[in-house]
């Protein structure tokens, strides 16, 4: 792919969700050029804030106003534009108005990579959720009947990002993304999100320990970081290279 000409389609279940499991692959994209946009579907107000739950008087407006602060900040690190849609969080709440956004969204951004969610997650239901709706919105775009004002997509290959526990998400990675120019970036787009401090280190960690893999798989001794993700459609190719 010619990297300054691809536009890069993340659908995030939470604030912060695309910056843990993403943010490499945004901020290399972007650093090429790339046009990067970010749905991110809630605030992660209610399951994935407990740090400012507990603080006194804590109310759910006001989580929501300090993760999407907290997003904004990462989107600007990454380089990445984001937009919220505040579809409700543990559980997220599919519409039929949800889903057509998010199509109408496809079909405006017209994507030649898309990111999201991997199809199982049971430790935590709005991911699966948000992936569905992703993938959905991905094929019900490509149809001519839809009803837009913009094109219909042609079929951008789906990447999944790495979930929090792959082994119990039935996550098998055959991409290892090479994003040891852009970590710096990654860690202090993580560093933005200040509600979910305990998880800097182990996404940091994990990087590294992708990294370690990728130069196993390459015998690319310059690779520190990299990112896992499984394709979701076949590859496409003229050669096995």
């Amino acid at each position: 792919m010619d990297s300054d000409k691809d536009t890069l389609l993340v659908v995030s279940a939470h604030a912060a969700d695309f910056v843990w499991r993403a943010g490499g692959a945004i901020a290399l994209y972007s650093s090429r050029g790339c046009r990067v946009r970010v749905l991110c579907l809630s605030y992660g107000e209610r399951g994935e804030s407990q740090k400012l739950w507990r603080q006194p008087g804590m109310t759910l407006d006001e989580v929501k106003r300090v993760r999407r602060i907290e997003a904004e900040q990462a989107a600007e690190v990454l380089g990445a534009e984001i937009r919220f849609f505040d579809a409700g969080d543990y559980p997220l709440r599919p519409t039929d108005e949800l889903s057509d956004e998010l199509i109408q969204e496809f079909r405006r951004v017209q994507p030649t990579i898309v990111l999201a969610h991997s199809f199982n997650d049971p430790h935590n239901p709005d991911h699966p959720e948000a992936s569905r709706l992703a993938m959905n919105a991905r094929v019900y775009a490509q149809a001519a009947g839809y009803p837009s004002d913009a094109p219909k997509l042609g079929a951008p290959p789906v990447f999944m990002f790495e979930p929090h526990q792959p082994e119990m998400c039935g996550f098998k990675p055959d991409v290892l993304l090479d994003i040891t120019p852009v970590f710096d970036l990654k860690r202090k787009a993580m560093e933005c999100m200040a509600a979910q401090e305990h998880l800097w280190e182990y996404c940091s960690d994990l990087a590294k320990r992708r990294g370690t893999q990728a130069v196993r798989n390459s015998g690319n001794k310059e690779i520190k970081y990299a990112e896992a993700y499984q394709r979701v459609y076949p590859q496409v190719t003229g050669n096995f290279s």
